[in-house]
């Protein structure tokens, strides 16, 4: 496991596609000096989402594979800072939250998750199927890998870079990579922390790219499942 910095550099990843009014709104209030170095990723917008952001100062890199979550991998294999936050521009993540995340981090945590459950937070684009999905999983989460979290579904996190390669990640590219830090961290002793962060609704797009529609949110549901059973009985920390 690769050792901490006392001062670690910190990139900010943000993954677009078609969110120019979320955009409009989210960006002015990133204040860049709070990060080493932010990566923008466009996964082919059409509604003028990379050319905003190129108007507005930002070096965007063309998406070159299919897919949210390669579009994540791409972004974080690209980071150069020692620990990673990924930022959704459609407004469900909370600029003003970064600042928080970062000082868990510099206060000596691997791991900081910005909940969407803590300490009377909620989420603004729930309905009950979601909110059920995300207690049902964040207590099985809990419960077999002896986590204390009380959102372990959220992407909104800031994590060290390095454990995506200590804990294996890497090698599963194509699954639920925001489950397995926290499954794999735990069981590794990794430090980890929560902020309240609530999460006020999307602007100006309709579901999630991550699980569109309901058979998307069926795919994603047995993906997970298939993750936590898998970890659970076969990941041994090394």
């Amino acid at each position: 496991m690769a050792l901490k910095r006392v001062n670690p550099t910190i990139t900010l990843f943000i993954p677009v596609r078609n969110e120019i009014e979320g955009l409009k709104v989210i960006m002015p209030r990133i204040n860049r000096m709070w990060c080493d170095e932010i990566i923008v990723i466009d996964g082919g917008s059409t509604d003028g989402s990379k050319e905003y952001l190129v108007a507005i100062g930002y070096n965007v890199v063309d998406q070159k594979s299919k897919g949210v979550k390669r579009a994540f991998w791409e972004g974080f294999e690209l980071a150069r800072g020692d620990v990673v936050i990924p930022f959704s521009p459609d407004g469900n993540s909370i600029p003003e939250d970064i600042p928080k995340l970062i000082a868990k981090i510099r206060d000596g945590y691997s791991l900081v998750i910005a909940s969407r459950y803590k300490d009377g937070a909620r989420s603004e684009d729930d309905n009950f199927a979601s909110r059920f999905a995300n207690m049902a999983f964040t207590g099985l989460i809990n419960l077999i890998f002896r986590a204390k979290c009380s959102d372990c579904l959220t992407m909104y996190k800031a994590f060290y870079k390095s454990h995506l390669y200590d804990l294996e990640i890497d090698k599963f590219k194509d699954e639920h990579s925001e489950i397995m830090l926290i499954m794999r961290g735990t069981r590794y002793g990794l430090k980890i922390a929560e902020i309240a962060s609530p999460e006020p609704p999307r602007i100006g797009v309709q579901g999630s790219r991550a699980h569109p529609g309901f058979f998307g949110k069926v795919k994603t549901a047995i993906g997970m499942l298939f993750t936590i059973s898998r970890d659970a009985i076969f990941y041994r920390p090394k």
